[in-house]
């Protein structure tokens, strides 16, 4: 229905868009006492962070774009009340690699003495297990120390340092490419590799990118929750939003899908937002707007001149399985190996490689991807009937293909880059992955893949990027403001991934973003 219908027209807050920053923004100033609408383009609230059935007659609710959960603030999950519950994944990661003609790999977690086995086993000594004790213990100190800052003013550059009080950490981490401690640290190429991937996931970057983009990826992925652990959402990605809206509409927000906001013009104290429905076109006004967009979005309707071309570089696959696949190195099990992050072709070699390939303008000839298994964690996302069977999911993150690999024919490379990715899975599998794909009522393979491309057609995420733009450091430059959610707009605040702290399912833009607007009433 018309965003005014049964309704006032004017509101303290209206917030562009429904996505998870929106509506965490949306439940804080609404239990705060104010009035809140929210407008959402499609029929649907939770942007990039919902669930759903992909497969046609198949009852299996997946996490369709973001899947798992680091950077949420316990803080939020309190003070709103929400129903929602992460489970920790019992294994960190695994990496399967051939090694002098026989298959093995790297199993990280199960228990300290379990993967200590496990490094000695791979590099056939202790060094690159007590390197890698010594380089998690450190970021594991700076997440203890910046993960609180996130929620708070931002801090400026040399404040952050202070708080960090490690030099050593301050060097590695903010001021020199991450390749050169990955190179000084660890000798192991594969070791390597799995250090590098968290500085790579939807960044297209080089390990000694003098841009340190790659560090600042690098450094959102390890410091999550204060312990750089990334977990499982019971029952999908959606029971957050679907947590979240609740919350919002509880405390009095309206919350109006298919109303497409198409112009915000603001004079610092009042703004008029137009939107635009299948019925016409509407007008609502508000004391403040926040827009839950990609900055590019914000300069289209504002009339701004728009920002840098953002570009995304991944490939993300939803695969349901009949069964999980058997492993060629049969020292582990694959109910263990697939519910880590499971790392294909990425070693640090093969990372740079590929990297170099795409930035030539073509595919990599070995993929780089990383997968792992919801259901295994959390089996609440497959009907029971499923569940007896021995269904399980499969989700899959490809790296290192820009969005401008596919500008050529969108659907052909798709399914060029889908056959090679899982080619490079199958080269460590005892039998095809073809083999345990689920099928659909309509008889097709369960599998789904989008590009770069694909999410900015279906969630308008700029170039498919899926944290909006390059990510910035959690500190305070010149042009932010206090909160880091502030734009030229005195009354206009940007609540997306775009924001700065912003990215990955953390709802930190959002709290930011209403904490401005609650500080400046008073």
């Amino acid at each position: 229905m018309p965003a005014h219908e049964g309704h006032h027209r004017r509101y303290d807050a209206v917030i562009v868009g429904g996505g998870h920053n929106g509506l965490v923004a949306a439940a804080y100033l609404a239990r705060a006492g104010r009035s809140v609408l929210v407008l959402e383009r499609l029929g649907n609230t939770g942007g990039a962070a919902v669930s759903t059935r992909p497969f046609a007659g198949v009852d299996a609710r997946l996490s369709r774009y973001s899947y798992l959960v680091s950077l949420l603030p316990k803080k939020i999950v309190r003070d709103l009340g929400l129903d929602f519950r992460v489970r920790t994944r019992n294994v960190s990661s695994y990496t399967p690699v051939e090694r002098d003609g026989r298959p093995t790999g790297l199993l990280v977690g199960g228990g300290e003495r379990r993967t200590r086995e496990a490094f000695g086993r791979l590099t056939g000594g202790e060094h690159e297990y007590r390197a890698w004790q010594r380089f998690y213990d450190m970021t594991g100190r700076v997440a203890k120390r910046v993960f609180p800052t996130l929620t708070e003013p931002l801090p400026s550059r040399d404040e952050l340092r202070l708080r960090v009080d490690d030099e050593e950490a301050w060097r590695v981490l903010f001021e020199e490419p991450i390749g050169v401690a990955v190179e000084d640290r660890f000798a192991d190429d594969l070791v390597r590799g799995v250090v590098l991937t968290d500085a790579l996931i939807g960044t297209f970057a080089d390990a000694h990118d003098p841009s340190l983009k790659q560090n600042r990826c690098f450094l959102y992925h390890v410091i999550g929750g204060g312990t750089g652990a990334w977990d499982v959402p019971v029952g999908g990605m959606g029971a957050l939003t679907d947590a979240l809206a609740t919350a919002a509409r509880q405390a009095g927000a309206v919350l109006a899908t298919g109303h497409e906001v198409v112009g915000i013009s603001a004079d610092g104290g009042s703004a008029e937002i137009t939107y635009r429905t299948s019925e016409g076109e509407g007008t609502v006004t508000a004391r403040h707007v926040l827009v839950n967009a990609s900055p590019r979005e914000l300069a289209a309707v504002t009339g701004d001149q728009p920002p840098t071309p953002a570009e995304g570089a991944q490939l993300k696959v939803n695969i349901l399985l009949k069964r999980l696949p058997r492993l060629r190195d049969r020292e582990v099990d694959p109910r263990e190996a697939f519910a880590g992050t499971f790392h294909i072709a990425e070693g640090y070699q093969q990372l740079a490689t590929a990297h170099a390939q795409a930035a030539a303008g073509r595919l990599p000839t070995v993929p780089p991807s990383e997968i792992y298994c919801h259901s295994l964690t959390d089996p609440t996302i497959l009907g029971p009937d499923l569940v007896e069977q021995g269904y399980q999911t499969l989700t899959l993150f490809g790296l290192h293909t820009p969005a401008r690999l596919f500008d050529r024919d969108n659907d052909a490379v798709r399914e060029e880059l889908l056959k090679s990715t899982l080619a490079q899975l199958d080269a460590h599998l005892a039998e095809p992955l073809a083999d345990c794909v689920a099928t659909d009522a309509d008889g097709r393979p369960c599998i789904e893949a989008k590009t770069p491309l694909d999410l900015e057609r279906d969630l308008r995420l700029p170039g498919g990027n899926i944290f909006h733009r390059e990510l910035s450091w959690p500190y305070a430059e010149e042009g932010t403001g206090r909160w880091g959610v502030e734009t030229r707009h005195a009354n206009v605040l940007l609540c997306g991934a775009g924001a700065v702290r912003g990215g990955g399912v953390s709802g930190v833009p959002g709290h930011n973003a209403a904490m401005a607007v609650l500080e400046e009433l008073g």
